[in-house]
């Protein structure tokens, strides 16, 4: 196998074990949120903490479909409009418990489709906001949730991009 080839494999390992550890750690975390807490807004235009997990789940579906439409279409087009999707779902009404164990199960399913990607397709690109590969798509969406998880449970910010 090249070497190039083996550090990319060993980098998506890593992308997925991070992803793995991050909803074994975080989705705790969010069920310790109070009910009052996960609705309220500071400002009408901004999301509660209800509607960034909802957002989350979003992310979480587009980006399944990004992982997977790459690797059998030719740099496909792939974007979503998130405040309209956030909208869109109701997330604000959603059941708090439902939302969550949404969030776990899909970013479940992200690390078994990641594990999927044949050996070699890690570079293979999809047009979001710009031309990604597979597996910086799948670091940068580590970082995406993190931010958006300390954001919901008040911690450390974690800035993105």
């Amino acid at each position: 196998m090249k070497t190039w080839l083996k550090k990319v494999i060993l980098s998506m390992e890593k992308t997925i074990q991070q992803l793995q550890e991050i909803v074994a750690d975080y989705a705790p975390l969010l069920k310790t949120i109070q009910p009052n807490d996960f609705t309220f807004k500071s400002q009408p235009q901004q999301w509660s903490k209800k509607e960034i997990i909802g957002h989350l789940v979003d992310s979480a579906q587009t980006n399944a479909r990004r992982f997977v439409v790459a690797q059998y279409e030719d740099k496909p087009a792939l974007l979503y409009a998130q405040d309209y999707w956030v909208k869109a779902a109701g997330y604000q009404h959603y059941p708090v418990a439902d939302l969550i164990c949404l969030w776990e199960l899909l970013n479940k399913h992200i690390c078994i489709i990641l594990q999927n990607v044949p050996a070699g397709f890690e570079e293979k690109e999809c047009m979001t906001n710009e031309l990604r590969s597979i597996k910086w798509l799948a670091e940068d969406y580590n970082k995406h949730l993190l931010h958006h998880l300390h954001q919901a449970l008040h911690l450390e910010p974690v800035t993105y991009p």
